[in-house]
């Protein structure tokens, strides 16, 4: 996916289907007062996200280092304008926007909502100001948080829901194209102090944790909050295997590297030989050769590279190649959520302020499966059965987008806490680096 954008409808539109009614709100809708209760949530998501912007400058801000990424700057527009127009539009059908060309310049990729501005070319918009978007975040701040008070429908309450989980979306998406825009500038800035490399300190040793295998059920209930790309839960049949009780460390990829892991075409896809021919690569991304030490660069600056941390800005191609080598295979997503589902969110998160992977803790069982790499798995993205879109504009969310794609589980450490669960599914393309991407390995018996 990558991690949704929004898309927008025009305003004064109001025929915006509602949200299905399995797309529930988050436990903290309760039937007291479920228009209050989402007013704090709502409050809470909007101030973080602007307090992970408040390093930046205005400068900062406007960056766009590549097309798949995009300026903090919009990515404070486009929330608000999810809000704006599919909640605000919606029951206030003849009130104006705040500006008449904000949804061209803040819509995504919705195209029930009209003409866009070209993604690659987000980084040219000058204007509006900084302080003007903010200034339209305040404004949309003020009419949902009226709304709110005076009580919504249900199947709006429901669409607020779903903009919040689109913002935390937006908020680990505004940290990894920080990150990238940084890395290309030749002063290497850095966007906070992150803390040092634990000196000493070694990975866990990595166990395996075996099953035997037999039926189980996929996908997220019904009675929570989850994208429409979850459900519906569904039975599948999951061979015997064995998964890795912790992610790949940068210790374990030198190792690889070593083993000229990136010069022998025989473990690689060709697709992906072709793209590390083509673009070079013989490291994961970010890291930098300093004669013969490796240093990464971080949203903390440049450090030492720590091996007992989980590798991370590493392509499916790669972690691909990496498990061939290592004489294993990624797990399917059915295997990896088995594991998931009674495993604790013990990893790094971005409200922990860390932004970079942190090294697993020993310990019994799995760690790590939620938090600090998002992990590449071997299936494709794609509907599970009996897979129905969202009706309306809101359809376009995810549905479009499930082809080419490889599936990844677990959040990272740019992922807000309590945003990701065993069932959710994020998509990148096998080539795709800038996200905190890293592997756990998978065997047959």
């Amino acid at each position: 996916m990558p991690l949704a954008p929004a898309r927008q409808t025009v305003h004064g539109e109001t025929d915006l289907a509602p949200v299905d009614p399995s797309v529930r709100a988050r436990s903290e809708r309760t039937d007291g007062c479920p228009g209050a209760a989402l007013l704090a949530r709502f409050e809470a998501v909007r101030r973080f996200t602007v307090a992970l912007a408040a390093p930046l400058s205005p400068e900062d801000a406007m960056v766009q280092s590549m097309p798949d990424a995009s300026p903090a700057k919009w990515h404070l527009g486009h929330t608000s304008w999810f809000f704006e127009t599919f909640v605000l539009a919606q029951v206030e059908p003849g009130r104006p926007p705040f500006h008449p060309g904000y949804g061209r310049l803040f819509n995504s990729y919705y195209e029930a909502a009209g003409p866009r501005h070209a993604r690659p070319e987000r980084g040219l918009l000058s204007r509006p100001s900084l302080d003007e978007v903010i200034r339209y975040r305040d404004h949309v701040d003020a009419r949902i948080a009226e709304r709110l008070d005076g009580g919504l429908p249900e199947a709006m309450l429901d669409v607020v829901e779903l903009g919040l989980n689109h913002e935390e979306q937006h908020q680990e998406l505004l940290l990894t194209d920080v990150k990238h825009a940084f890395s290309v500038n030749p002063l290497q800035p850095v966007y906070a102090p992150g803390p040092p490399p634990a000196a000493g300190t070694a990975a866990p040793p990595l166990g395996w944790m075996e099953h035997d295998g037999g039926t189980a059920q996929i996908g997220a209930p019904a009675e929570a909050f989850a994208f429409d790309n979850e459900r519906p839960r569904h039975t599948v049949q999951v061979p015997a295997h064995a998964l890795a009780a912790r992610a790949v460390t940068c210790g374990e990829w030198l190792a690889f590297m070593d083993a000229d892991g990136y010069r022998r075409p025989d473990l690689w896809m060709s697709d992906g030989w072709a793209a590390t021919l083509r673009r070079g690569w013989d490291a994961p991304h970010y890291w930098l050769r300093d004669g013969a030490k490796w240093l990464q660069f971080t949203l903390g600056g440049v450090r030492p590279l720590d091996e007992a941390e989980p590798v991370a800005h590493v392509s499916w191609f790669e972690a691909d190649a990496y498990a061939r080598w290592a004489g294993a295979r990624l797990p399917t997503e059915s295997e990896w959520e088995l594991h998931a589902s009674s495993a604790p969110a013990d990893g790094t998160f971005a409200q922990d302020g860390r932004h970079h992977p942190a090294a697993a803790r020993p310990g019994p069982g799995p760690r790590q499966l939620l938090g600090d790499v998002w992990e590449w798995t071997s299936s494709a993205y794609g509907p599970y059965p009996g897979f129905r879109a969202l009706p309306g504009p809101l359809g376009e969310y995810n549905g479009k987008f499930m082809v080419s794609q490889m599936v990844l589980r677990g959040g990272s450490c740019a992922t807000p806490r309590g945003h990701v669960r065993a069932s959710y599914r994020n998509y990148f393309y096998p080539d795709a680096r800038w996200q905190f991407s890293g592997l756990r390995l998978a065997k047959d018996p």
